[in-house]
């Protein structure tokens, strides 16, 4: 049987790429029973009668899987975040970058739109660049706008899937055009009524860029820890984790406890002291879920 990659799943309808063809395949409905749901980036076990439609048989197992955006086998995900309009938002950053490392995709930040930026402005993203950095992060600063910087994001595409993610009207989209321009991706204005960009991305979509694919997810804004557990928070936050090998106990969690390496570190500024207070209300907003049952 002929396998392939899901590069698009539409209308109930999935897109696999075998070779150099694309056929378009249903699911099975032992899929339904099963409740397994193919997800684009799942390489899967396909039956066609012809080079245009099939059925798709069988799922082979991830190595990950996102809920939101709903996508299977990410190599790495490119963060965009731009520097104004909206608003740099270190928390919300740091939840993507949570959210990826628990999965164990690789985060690559790209803070946009600094063509727009005052020196104050342009100095205060220097200075969150620099933190990341420092924690272990590769950091990009580009403008879709004057193009600077986003040649950049090529080498790192290639060979990989990427995920393209981030708040809606930061720019995934103008970043895209810029990289392949033929793709005339749609791209909204940021509402002045909501402060946010407008919807344009309506489905996901594995697109070749560079020697890579991508794809680009509908823009949101807000996460949900709903997997991850207090023990595993430490292990999203690579600075502290780095740190925690200091403290008195084994199990810290860098609260309330005695001699406490990270709780110092963020007192000395070694660990920027706003990524230690995020660590913190994450703990807290986990601690407080409500448990399923």
């Amino acid at each position: 049987m002929p396998e392939g990659k899901i590069i698009k799943a539409l209308s109930g309808f999935y897109y696999v790429l075998c070779g150099d063809e694309t056929i378009q395949c249903r699911g099975r409905g032992v899929f339904r029973k099963n409740k397994v749901t193919p997800l684009v980036g799942d390489e899967v076990v396909f039956q066609a009668e012809n080079n245009i439609e099939g059925y798709i048989l069988e799922v082979k197992d991830r190595k990950n899987e996102l809920i939101r955006p709903p996508i299977a086998n990410v190599d790495q995900a490119i963060l965009v975040f731009s520097a104004v309009e909206p608003g740099f938002s270190s928390s919300l950053l740091d939840r993507f970058l949570v959210l990826v490392e628990f999965n164990h995709i690789k985060p690559i930040i790209c803070i946009t739109k600094i063509d727009l930026t005052n020196e104050e402005e342009y100095k205060k993203i220097q200075q969150y660049a620099s933190d990341y950095r420092q924690a272990g992060y590769d950091v990009l600063l580009a403008s879709s706008e004057t193009e600077e910087g986003v040649k950049d994001l090529m080498p790192y595409l290639e060979g990989e899937i990427s995920v393209f993610a981030g708040q809606s009207g930061v720019g995934k989209s103008s970043l895209l055009n810029v990289l392949r321009p033929d793709l005339e991706l749609k791209t909204n204005d940021i509402s002045s009524h909501l402060g946010r960009g407008k919807h344009t991305t309506r489905h996901v979509e594995l697109i070749e860029v560079g020697k890579g694919l991508v794809a680009d997810t509908p823009g949101f804004s807000s996460l949900e820890f709903t997997d991850i557990e207090m023990e595993d928070l430490n292990f999203c936050f690579p600075e502290i984790q780095a740190k925690s090998e200091e403290c008195k106990f084994r199990g810290c969690l860098h609260m309330a406890e005695p001699k406490c390496a990270v709780k110092a570190a963020s007192e000395t500024g070694e660990i920027p002291l706003y990524r230690y207070e995020h660590y913190k209300a994450f703990l807290q907003e986990i601690k407080d879920r409500k448990p399923r049952y």
